[in-house]
Order: C-alpha cells, then structure tokens, then sequence
C-alpha cells in the first residue's frame, strides 16, 4: 500500500508540473549510461522536463499513466511488461553493456559458487537480473534455491553491502566501481554476454496510443535521443562532466567508462537479440508468455533519423 501511494504522488506531481502540450516529459534515470534526456534541450525548441527514477518499473507506471511522453526501461522489463499485454513499444536503444557483479573486497567469497547461501542484491525486471540469473546458473547454483536474492535500488546497493545487509551484488555502473573506489567493493566478475544476446541492456519506451496519436511528437523525441548520444560519443568529457553532477566523482566514472556504451541505433538484428533475451527468460521462468515483439519494437522512428543524420 505504501508503494502505491508513492507512486500515486509521483504520477500526480508529474502531471501538475505540465504546463501545455509543447512540453516533453521524458523519464530516467540519473546515471552515466542512462543520460542522454538531459541533452535532449540542446536539440528541441520545445521545453524538456527530465524526471528522475530509481527503477525502471516506475517509469514505465508513469508513462501509462500519460504522465511522460517517453522513459528509460530495461530490455528484460520492456519483454516483461509486453508479456502481461501492457501497451508499451520499443523506439530506440539507451545503453550497452554496464554490468558487474560485486563482493565485499575483504571477504572470503572468491568465486561465484561461494556465493551458495549468501544474499545478493538485485533490481526485479532488469537485464541485470537476468544476467546475475544465468552467472548464478553456470556457477551450478540455483537462483531460487541456493541464494538469497534480495531486492536493492540500485543506488542502496553500496551501502547494504558496506553495512553487511548482502553479500554482494549484480547491478549498473557507476556502483560496481564505486565501491572498488571507495574501498569495501571488488568486482567478483564481470557478466559473460554471447552472441545470441549480446551487449543490450536498455531502451527507450513509449506507449501504442502515443505512437497513433502524437507520432511526430515521439519522432522529435527520437531524434533528439539520436543527436545527444551522438554528441555525447563525440563529446566524452561533457558526457562524465554531467554524469559527476549526479553525485559520483570523475575518477569513478573515468574508471568505469571501459564497462558504460551509450546507443540509439535499433535493427532487425537488435530484434533478434532482445528475442534471445525474452527466450532466456522464458526459460528461467521469468515471463509466463512470449510477447509479440512485432508490437513491442517499432524500428520507423529510427529508420527516419538515421536517414536524416546520415548522409
């Protein structure tokens, strides 16, 4: 109930804080990776309002709600949500890669299969679940019975570990490397991606009746994403001179840049690999169904930007 409330006082505050229909409401997440909408400004006439999360599950509670025009989601989220028949579509790629799976840097734990019958922090929905899933599995331990898997914001997952409430962690950068950092983290490893899935890990999302009602809107929208990441990959000391303002220093996010890749481009073969992922969680029981990724991922947004962009 708490959480519901919670939540109801986001949508509702994200709502009142509309002024007019020729403002943007864009949602993400304040972390290097995950950047882009608060470059967005530099690209529109119209204003941008960026509203910060935690998780991608109350993201995607305020876009169906109409409270944003467009928000941040996790790949694995976005195939879990499709699964339950919620109207939400793909339109561009946010981030590759990010991951690490941490200890504590004094502690015994050596090897994923020490981890049995340790508590590990993790966020419900994301590609960091399904990867800390499967480096669970190959390690022949089993993520429902022989661990304790604990739900963590990612920005708690730190201190629960420098306070002893996990053993370790599977989360996004910068974390991993801040506790390394700041001296009571080691990166255990770093997650195993295969050909079939690759590299993906985030996305952004819009809804079906978004697309149908206000598709030059999600076009903008689009094309700003594609331009600030762009920028952003030809700009890289902009790119960690803003994410320092989130609250982690340069020297961090200069060593976790090797593990971080902004994206907006999407293809078939994107497609196919966020295919993999969904079978994958099938198979680990995380979605009951296969959703129809022919509605789930709308390449056309895309397709017209980069024949804009590129000559």
């Amino acid at each position: 109930m708490k959480k519901l409330f919670l939540c109801g006082l986001i949508i509702l505050s994200f709502t009142g804080s509309v002024l007019g229909d020729t403002v943007f409401k864009v949602g993400t997440w304040k972390t290097p990776q995950t950047i882009q909408p608060f470059f967005y400004d530099q690209f529109l006439s119209q204003k941008v309002e960026v509203f910060s999360f935690t998780n991608p599950a109350d993201q995607k509670t305020a876009l169906l709600a109409g409270s944003l025009d467009m928000c941040g989601t996790t790949l694995a989220h976005a195939i879990h949500s499709a699964s339950q028949g919620q109207p939400v579509v793909v339109v561009a790629a946010l981030c590759n890669k990010s991951s690490a799976l941490v200890v504590k840097k004094d502690g015994p734990i050596q090897s994923t299969a020490q981890l049995q019958g340790k508590r590990i922090g993790y966020v419900p929905g994301t590609m960091h679940e399904i990867l800390l899933r499967e480096t669970l599995i190959r390690a022949n331990l089993s993520p429902e019975k022989d661990v304790h898997l604990t739900r963590v914001d990612f920005f708690d997952m730190g201190l629960a570990l420098a306070r002893g409430g996990i053993d370790a962690f599977l989360s996004g950068e910068p974390f991993p490397t801040l506790t390394v950092h700041e001296g009571y983290g080691r990166i255990l490893e770093y997650p195993y991606y295969d050909d079939s899935v690759g590299t993906i890990n985030a996305a952004m999302l819009v809804t079906r009746g978004s697309i149908e009602k206000n598709s030059d809107k999600i076009l903008q929208l689009v094309k700003a994403h594609a331009q600030a990441t762009r920028f952003l990959h030809q700009h890289p000391d902009q790119w960690l001179g803003r994410a320092a303002t989130f609250g982690t220093d340069r020297i961090v996010l200069d060593k976790a840049a090797h593990n971080m890749e902004l994206a907006w481009e999407m293809d078939a073969s994107f497609v196919e690999r966020a295919k993999a992922l969904g079978a994958r969680m099938e198979t680990l029981k995380v979605i009951e169904r296969r959703p129809d990724y022919d509605k789930l991922f709308d390449l056309q947004f895309v397709q017209q930007v980069k024949a804009e962009l590129e000559p």
